[in-house]
């Protein structure tokens, strides 16, 4: 791979190409599509999606605040532009007719970088990582089941392993009537959103970190073709014909997002009485030892500014570390030969796991969040249900006047029953995971009975 490829500024539709040299540097194209990302209803619904425990919140302490997916998304973000700012430096560094001659900036790393990871949780669905679980146990245990006949391999295994990656491409690339090319982001950004650039099938074809999810449904698959061949990523040798090495700027996407769960979760925890707070902030102190001002850390006496200050420094040391991995390595990455994560490879390794640990422990294990995905399994697999059986018996020409109010209640997008089998039962799964956490518990309220 090489980098002025991998920095391609085309969007769909275009026919010739966008010059980084030509960019109007008041609204570089980058930044467009930072925009374009922030102004979607679809990142908008972050607001009320649960990140990792759910609202309202009455535990244990007088602190109420918890980060959903939106803020928890804006945050990745932040981190997403300084660790592009900081490794495009060392970049152009190494590089410099990248500069020179083809006018890249280290700021339009991070641009790359802060857009790709403001969308890393676009597509996942209400009720946290239990959603896509629910999803996929509908049509692989669930009542769903009964439509595999009806599908091809690739297209019952999409919605049994119903991925958030892949949904979160289809939303920035899907086109609509008038709507070509979705968001129309530049084809650098959609790489670097690209955690996993492979189908859904064959799964975990090896154990490179490429392989260990997927990232786009048969529904987008031309789409994704053209964008992997423009920025030129390199095909897996494991799965050559659907799968491809990343783009170098998604492991800095994925470090950003480690980086947050990692910290700000765990801080979460320590704020909502779930983690003690004296032993947690031993924990952040492991972490950040080398670098800590300990005269202005016990001249603090408010424990909350001690621990604001270790989150920070915690950060700011898992930021510096994740490029000086990233700048070792990156000639490994360009050929795809580097297949762990930063984070696994840094020299904090041991402290992260250690917080992981704890945080798995004492708050993704809590009973809040347990609560939260069980609910969260019925409400998906009741929504899906309801919809796709009204969807499916108009299809064959069997509705029923209940079929047809449930039709009528999804979005105009979502009612076309005259289409194939698939992209209705993909498209229901995609507007059910569209839902937040209040918005589905409501429906699900509504179409049951609950409430009037």
């Amino acid at each position: 791979m090489n980098w002025e490829q991998l920095l391609s500024l085309r969007r769909h539709g275009d026919t010739a190409k966008r010059l980084r040299k030509e960019q109007n540097e008041t609204r570089l194209g980058f930044e467009v599509d930072y925009d374009r990302i922030i102004f979607s209803s679809a990142f908008r619904s972050l607001q009320d999606k649960t990140q990792v425990v759910p609202m309202p919140i009455s535990i244990g302490s007088n602190k109420d605040f918890v980060h959903t997916r939106l803020t928890h998304s804006l945050e990745v973000s932040v981190v997403g532009r300084s660790l592009g700012r900081i490794a495009g430096q060392q970049i152009l560094t190494k590089y410099p007719s990248l500069a020179a001659m083809d006018g890249y900036h280290f700021n339009d790393f991070g641009a790359i970088v802060a857009a790709a990871a403001l969308a890393h949780d676009i597509g996942n669905p209400p009720f946290g990582h239990s959603g896509e679980k629910a999803i996929g146990n509908y049509f692989k245990n669930g009542t769903g089941a009964k439509y595999e006949a009806e599908l091809s391999t690739e297209e019952y295994q999409d919605l049994i392993d119903f991925e958030g990656n892949a949904n979160g491409f289809k939303l920035l690339t899907e086109s609509r009537s008038g709507v070509p090319g979705g968001l129309r982001l530049s084809y650098a950004t959609l790489g670097a959103f690209m955690k996993y650039p492979k189908a859904s099938l064959p799964k975990k074809p090896s154990k490179h970190i490429a392989d260990k999810k997927f990232g786009y449904f048969q529904s987008e698959k031309g789409f994704f073709m053209e964008v992997a061949n423009e920025i030129g990523l390199l095909p897996n040798p494991h799965n050559p014909k659907t799968g491809f090495f990343r783009h170098p700027l998604t492991y800095l996407v994925e470090a950003a997002d480690d980086i947050c769960y990692t910290i700000i979760d765990f801080e979460d925890g320590i704020n909502l009485g779930l983690v003690p707070e004296e032993y947690a902030l031993e924990y952040l102190i492991n972490l950040v030892k080398a670098n800590i001002n300990t005269k202005k850390y016990n001249a603090m006496t408010n424990s909350s500014d001690r621990l604001s200050y270790l989150r920070a420094l915690a950060i700011n040391t898992l930021i510096q570390d994740a490029v000086d991995v990233f700048v070792q390595n990156e000639e490994k990455i360009l050929k795809g030969e580097f297949d762990t994560s930063l984070l696994d490879k840094g020299k904090y390794q041991a402290q992260v796991e250690d917080i992981i640990a704890l945080s798995v422990e004492r708050i993704y294990q809590s009973n809040e969040v347990v609560d939260k995905e069980l609910a969260g399994y019925r409400i998906i697999s009741d929504l899906l249900e309801m919809y796709t059986s009204a969807l499916i018996n108009a299809k064959q020409g069997n509705a029923n006047n209940y079929d047809r109010l449930l039709i009528k209640s999804l979005p105009e997008m979502y009612r076309n029953s005259e289409t194939s089998v698939y992209k209705i039962l993909l498209d229901t799964s995609c507007f059910v995971a569209s839902l937040s956490d209040s918005a589905a518990v409501h429906i699900h309220d509504k179409l049951t009975g609950r409430k009037v």
